[in-house]
Formats: C-alpha cells, sequence, structure tokens
C-alpha cells in the first residue's frame, strides 16, 4: 500500500493517540469509578497522549528509515520538544489556572451581584510519569504496527 492509507509512521503515531486517550477513560473508571467520555478529547492526565503520538512517530520512523536517519532526527527533535513542553510550560499553565480559580473563590465577594466567572481548565500539562508512561504505549504501539 502506498500513500496516507500505507503510511505506517502516520499510523503508528494515530493508534497511539487514541489508545492513550482510551486509557484516560479506564483510568478514570477504574480509579474514580465513574465514566468520563470526555476525557477522550481532554487534555492532561496518565497518559500524556501527545508524547504517546511524538514518540511512536519517531520510533515508527527509526524503525522504518533507519535511526542515523534525517528523518528520523527531525521526528526525535520534535519529540523532545513536545515532551518537554508537556511538563514544562503546559503543567506550569494548568497550575497557574489552579491557583487563578482559587483565588476566584476566595475573593468572590467582591464581585458585582450575577457575575460568575467561569472556572479555567486546570488539567493541561503532565507529570512525568503521565509522560514517561506515554513514551513507553509510544514505542510499544509502533513496534507492534510496524514490525
Amino acid at each position: 500500500m502506498s500513500g496516507v492509507v500505507g503510511n505506517l509512521a502516520l499510523w503508528s503515531a494515530v493508534v497511539a493517540t487514541v489508545v492513550a486517550q482510551v486509557l484516560k477513560v479506564a483510568l478514570v473508571l477504574i480509579t474514580e469509578r465513574r465514566f468520563a467520555p470526555e476525557r477522550l478529547l481532554d487534555t492532561g492526565g496518565m497518559p500524556s497522549s501527545h508524547t504517546a503520538s511524538v514518540t511512536a512517530l519517531a520510533t515508527s520512523i527509526g524503525l522504518l528509515y533507519g535511526w542515523g536517519s534525517p528523518t528520523f532526527a527531525i521526528a526525535a527533535v520534535f519529540g523532545s520538544i513536545v515532551m518537554y513542553d508537556a511538563t514544562g510550560i503546559r503543567r506550569a499553565a494548568g497550575q497557574q489556572a489552579e491557583a487563578i480559580n482559587e483565588l476566584v473563590k476566595e475573593l468572590a465577594h467582591l464581585f458585582d451581584a450575577g457575575f460568575e466567572p467561569k472556572a479555567l481548565k486546570t488539567l493541561l500539562g503532565h507529570t512525568y510519569p503521565q509522560v514517561f508512561a506515554g513514551a513507553v504505549l509510544g514505542i510499544l504501539t509502533a513496534v507492534l504496527v510496524v514490525l
């Protein structure tokens, strides 16, 4: 097969993303005993679907075209930036959103009557274990799709 349908690197990234998102729903069901289908489209949480996707992409490219190929280098650098962003900038933004939400609650008495600010989304980034789990998932997915 050729074209998009036969692009194993692309399929490996897509499959890793879908599996990670489904795992998020399953983990909420197991740990919190509630069905949370909204987790299929949410960012943040265990495992990191962004990390699973870019790791699957880089791994599959390495397997298909060689670990010394320029294509693998591009995918690896791209992936490392995504993982750094997930544990750094996006995680910090989530922590700031938590702090702002708490301040809004504490200062609610200062707002005009009827003013109800919408809470900021706090589940944005990832912890190191969430990124690690995403990386393992991505590598395993690439191996299963490519080999």
